[in-house]
């Protein structure tokens, strides 16, 4: 009885000296954290089952359509949305393998800062400017168009077809897959290099035994990366595709849509597409890989080994060969953009428009971005700390957690095509443009945002949450007097990456897009569709530049956060 007496004490003793964390701790108030997070994910919810809805009702309309639409023409389109995305993955992550092992094995190569400072440039490039890219290099009076002629014998027919889709998906996949690899190589062990220099291992043992159990494991995770962005990849294969030999289940979609109008093929184009990504989504969970694409590169690690001078001279070759490969569409479409009339070009009453229309909604779309994913991050962290050590994570937990990351499953034109659909007959589905652009690409967004912000909101967390207990600090004024300090460069991070993938999407625009609603992806399509070259050439040096700009700003606020 007195040692219950005793032990009662020191509890009352010890809820006197905490006694706000105490009462926390014993009765549990609600957090608006979680109220937020619940909000979000209602949102996205919402945005993301709105569009399922509008395929099913559709479905449920016309189901003789539907089964109608399994034809020939749907085998032939799913067919080569694999066989690209097949075709892609390989000539990408082939030569970036080698490209990665090259990087490696010379840290001290001249310029190696900048190659890696370029290859990550493509990430940011919006897919229509680097298709404009390509085309203005390779294509029919491209730079590139006298030379390739020649060697064929006859007048360069161009590169539209598969041929055109192949060389956008390796600039775009080529760079990423050996950032990816590279990253690789620089998690062996430098004790392990050591010894292999004391054993005076060659290179093709070092190879064998150091280097490529790294590559290996990071195999099927970066080649399922690229897979899923090749046979998600919309806006490149309707500008470089060229008919409807070389069409793929995004582009049909669309093409049933907009010009068809078959709601049933689009239906049923839809749900295969959905089935496909979700299928290579699922594997890449699996296989752990890095859905969102970002490889933060750490310094070039010390080699102990040093490389012969024929092992040099093909290293120095094919990384000259990669430089060129994706330094080529850039500098393209630069040098297209200047012949244009910049000048004639800023007077447009269209271009202004078109420009200030993406930049108003660009900016919205990054703002939701942001608040959203820090809803669902603070949400996480508070059922987190609620959570007692060694208990499961409650269903709302996991869905803070991962809710974000289906995102990844229903591509941006897919969650277009379902609310197209159910909204076709309530209202003018042209005029809802606005908020369906901010909406989707803002979802769209938020597994970059959240890769950005969480870090950060968990280290501040560690640090100041009894504290914000103790003192009853909560809701408005915890993110304003606490929070704020910590993660105001983790957010501006966030919001830039989410206003430059904003910018530059053609997905649901090309969809909503009309007279009265451009943005600068939407016009720079329909003057490319006109063949006014220049004027798109001089559009997409401007979307580039300004995307590029956003990006750049992104990664030096991610590095200013994390000194």
């Amino acid at each position: 009885m007195s040692g219950r007496t005793e032990g009662g004490a020191k509890e009352r003793g010890a809820c006197q000296f905490k006694p706000t964390w105490c009462s926390v701790q014993s009765s549990p108030r609600p957090d608006s954290r979680v109220t937020a997070g619940i909000i979000a994910l209602a949102a996205i919810a919402v945005l993301i089952g709105g569009a399922f809805v509008g395929l099913i009702l559709e479905a449920a309309r016309d189901p003789s359509g539907a089964v109608a639409a399994f034809d020939g023409y749907l085998l032939r389109v799913a067919r080569f949305t694999l066989w690209q995305a097949l075709l892609s993955t390989l000539l990408s992550v082939a030569p970036a393998l080698l490209v990665a092992r090259a990087l490696s094995r010379h840290p001290s190569f001249p310029g190696r800062r900048l190659i890696l400072q370029l290859f990550a440039v493509p990430l940011a490039l919006p897919a229509i400017v680097a298709a404009l890219g390509v085309l203005a290099l390779y294509g029919h009076a491209g730079y590139f168009a006298g030379a390739l002629g020649s060697l064929g014998g006859g007048e360069w027919p161009g590169i539209y077809g598969l041929s055109g889709i192949l060389i956008a998906h390796v600039f775009f996949n080529l760079p990423l897959a050996a950032r990816l690899f590279l990253e690789a190589l620089g998690t062996v062990p430098a004790d392990q290099w050591r010894l292999a220099s004391q054993l005076g291992m060659g290179a093709r043992p070092a190879f064998r035994l150091i280097e490529w159990p790294a590559l290996r494991a990071a195999l099927p995770g970066v080649a399922g990366l690229v897979f899923m962005l090749c046979i998600t990849s919309f806006t490149i294969v309707l500008t470089l595709g060229g008919g409807p030999a070389a069409t793929t289940l995004e582009v049909a979609i669309y093409q049933a849509l907009r010009f068809d109008f078959d709601p049933a093929r689009a239906v049923v184009l839809t749900l295969l597409q959905i089935g496909l990504t979700f299928v290579v989504v699922a594997a890449l969970m699996r296989l752990g890989a890095n859905t969102v694409g970002d490889a933060n590169l750490p310094v070039a690690p010390r080699r102990y080994l040093s490389a012969g001078k024929a092992e040099t001279v093909v290293n120095a070759g094919l990384i000259a060969l990669a430089l060129l490969f994706v330094a080529g569409p850039m500098a393209a479409t630069v040098l297209a953009g200047l012949e244009a009339d910049l000048g004639r070009l800023a007077g447009e009453e269209a271009v202004r428009r078109a420009t200030l229309t993406s930049a108003a909604l660009s900016f919205l779309s990054a703002l939701l971005s942001v608040t959203l994913s820090l809803s669902l991050i603070a949400a996480r962290r508070a059922l987190a700390l609620r959570r007692r050590a060694g208990s499961a994570m409650s269903l709302l937990e996991h869905a803070t957690d991962t809710g974000a990351g289906f995102v990844l499953v229903v591509p941006p034109i897919v969650v277009g095509a379902g609310w197209f659909l159910a909204l076709r007959g309530v209202t003018d589905v042209f005029a809802v443009a606005p908020a369906m652009v901010g909406a989707v690409n803002a979802v769209m967004a938020m597994p970059f945002a959240i890769r950005a912000v969480r870090p950060a909101y968990d280290a501040a967390s560690e640090r100041h949450e009894r504290l914000c207990l103790a003192l009853g600090i909560r809701g408005w004024n915890r993110l304003r007097l606490v929070d704020w300090p910590s993660l105001r460069r983790p957010l501006a991070t966030g919001f830039a990456f989410a206003m430059a993938l904003s910018l530059g999407d053609l997905g649901v625009i090309a969809l909503f897009g009309s007279d009265s609603v451009q943005t600068l992806p939407y016009l720079l399509l329909a003057r490319m569709s006109s063949y006014r070259t220049a004027d798109a050439a001089g559009l997409a040096l401007l979307l580039g530049l300004v995307c590029l700009t956003l990006v750049v700003a992104a990664d030096w606020l991610g590095r200013e956060a994390k000194a």
